[in-house]
């Protein structure tokens, strides 16, 4: 599509020239012919203005670069238009919830380079949250693809400066990030969810303990020697070494707190220390919410303590006496939601009672009926063929090829449930745990402390905690915690923290706006800083806002970006 000028001669034979526009396409025989799609009229008596306006509009729809580019005023040339949108929405939020000036306060008045060290460890976050990738790329990332306020390039050293720095600042930047979140939303942070996860190392080898080196921190509450250990894997990578990685969120979603154990750790061992690091943030009442892998009774005992309250899950197959009388106690359900029903159970007498609150989807039980019909099939299938084989044989390699298919299959993780062994050394399906089975379908339990909740609300809190897990998805997904470089355990600790800070940006950011942060990244992208150059000097301009984005700003209560930035006059020596 283009504008095209013809010219014809009027009756006083007047040269008239005429605009168009146009775009080619091709007839019946396949040969290119000129379209007309709009007529402008005569060319000295356009609408200049009119066309002015069109050429505005087309430079809005472009946005970004493109804008830029052919937007460059007369005289000046177009050099390159790096993203600002997000650094800009970013930096923003990361003055909102004090981050930096928390950094600055550690740093003393008196340290020389304080902004630096600060802005170097905003440019790790802000990577993380827009293109993730390693310490070292973002050295290349920063003033080729973005342009960040207060720095212009940084060295990889510096990067690892800042993130030693950050470490030791960490309890001081995540206690300024929990009371910022709840002044920010105005959130009562009387509900705090915990939960934990696991991320692996590329690498063939635990660190040796024994070569652990002498100034790593100790955590007792999470067991000794280095960090990278073998350990139960969440990532189902148990033939790697890990670490474990604990994080509190709010009802809300926004993470106010992270902890890395050594990946040998186990979740029984860690309440401790989370109770312990949340006890001087002056929480009041609050109620935890955790799932069955903290469930034990010393952590629930810890949980209560100094007035605290718990919501907890339940193993439905620990066997524990308790848990048995919850599950057996008649009771009506109440509904909930389409999805869930409720029922409240009380297991002991008096002020010793235990309040269980058994809860059906029925949907999931549903789902469990037909995966265990499937199960039960399979397991006949295969314990038919295998009395064939044992029939078949007459060898003693294939007896003994027998005998290892009734191994695995007495061995599987999920099939062996469903079985058992008989005085003769067959296997044959448990009718009796199969009859077990059909009563947790759809079910799960759910005990608590706290007695002015209602069934329901117990229920529904303890449905939250998906928060938490959907933050581990951001952080290993999103943000690409994933992999990790580092091997000392002070830059692995400090790695985990900078994407901690990227995920809290992140939720904020979500939570003001209900959008997800891809919708809001692509939008953000957009908007770049154009830079120009002339032989009289350079300046910055940044590329008009759509009304999405400036309905953005509006909803992350952040001011719009300026529309020109640095002007720079050349110098005598440039100009002469």
């Amino acid at each position: 599509m283009y504008l095209r000028a013809t010219a014809r001669r009027t009756k006083n034979g007047e040269l008239v020239r005429y605009l168009q526009l146009a775009h080619n396409e091709r007839n019946e025989r396949g040969v290119p012919v000129a379209r007309v799609i709009h007529n402008f009229g005569r060319e000295d008596r356009l609408d200049r203005e009119a066309l002015v306006r069109l050429m505005h509009s087309i430079q809005r729809f472009l946005g970004g670069e493109e804008a830029l580019r052919a937007g460059a005023p007369a005289g000046f040339e177009f050099v390159r238009a790096p993203e600002s949108g997000g650094p800009h929405v970013l930096d923003a939020l990361w003055s909102q919830l004090g981050i930096g000036k928390a950094i600055t306060r550690v740093a003393g008045a008196g340290r020389r380079g304080r902004s630096g060290v600060e802005r170097a460890i905003f440019t790790m976050v802000c990577q993380r949250c827009l293109e993730p990738a390693s310490k070292l790329e973002a050295t290349r990332w920063l003033g080729r693809d973005v342009v960040l306020e207060g720095i212009e390039a940084v060295t990889d050293d510096e990067l690892y400066r800042a993130m030693d720095f950050l470490l030791a600042c960490s309890e001081r930047v995540q206690e300024s990030v929990f009371f910022s979140v709840a002044h920010l939303l105005n959130l009562e942070v009387d509900v705090i969810f915990f939960d934990t996860t696991s991320t692996y190392f590329e690498v063939d080898a635990d660190d040796d303990p024994t070569g652990a080196e002498e100034d790593q921190a100790d955590e007792p509450a999470a067991g000794e020697g280095p960090l990278r250990r073998r350990g139960h894997s969440k990532d189902h990578r148990p033939d790697l070494p890990q670490v474990v990685i604990g994080l509190a969120v709010t009802r809300e979603g926004i993470p106010v707190r992270v902890w890395v154990w050594p990946g040998n750790a186990n979740d029984q061992t860690l309440i401790a220390q989370v109770k312990a690091d949340l006890a001087g943030w002056r929480l009041g009442r609050a109620i935890y919410v955790v799932d069955s892998g903290f469930s034990g009774r010393d952590n629930l005992r810890r949980l209560r303590s100094a007035g605290g309250h718990y919501i907890a899950g339940m193993k439905l197959r620990s066997g524990m006496p308790e848990t048995e009388a919850a599950l057996s106690r008649q009771g009506r359900y109440r509904q909930v939601r389409d999805n869930l029903r409720v029922k409240e159970v009380r297991v002991g007498d008096g002020d010793a009672a235990t309040r269980y609150v058994v809860c059906h989807n029925p949907a999931e039980a549903e789902r469990d009926r037909a995966r265990r019909a499937q199960r039960i099939e399979r397991i006949e299938a295969e314990l038919a063929r295998l009395e064939a084989q044992r029939e078949r044989a007459k060898t003693k390699a294939e007896r003994k090829a027998h005998q290892r298919g009734e191994c695995a299959l007495r061995d599987h993780p999920t099939l062996s449930r469903y079985l058992r062994q008989t005085p003769s050394g067959r296997l044959v399906p448990d009718r009796a745990k199969i009859a077990a089975e059909e009563r947790l379908d759809g079910k799960y339990l759910l005990i608590t402390s706290d007695p002015s909740l209602s069934a329901e609300d117990v229920a529904l809190g303890y449905k939250q905690l998906l928060e938490a897990e959907r933050s581990f998805r951001d952080l290993k997904g999103t943000l690409l915690l994933r992999p990790v470089f580092h091997r000392k355990d002070d830059r692995i600790r400090a790695h985990v923290l900078t994407c901690f800070l990227a995920l809290v940006l992140v939720r904020l950011a979500e939570t003001r706006t209900a959008e997800t942060w891809r919708t809001i990244r692509a939008e953000l992208g957009q908007i770049r800083q154009g830079h120009f150059r002339s032989t009289d000097g350079e300046f910055t301009q940044t590329s008009e806002l759509s009304a999405r984005q400036r309905e953005l700003h509006a909803q992350l209560s952040i001011p719009e970006p300026s529309r020109f930035g640095r002007i720079t006059a050349a110098t005598t020596a440039e100009l002469a």
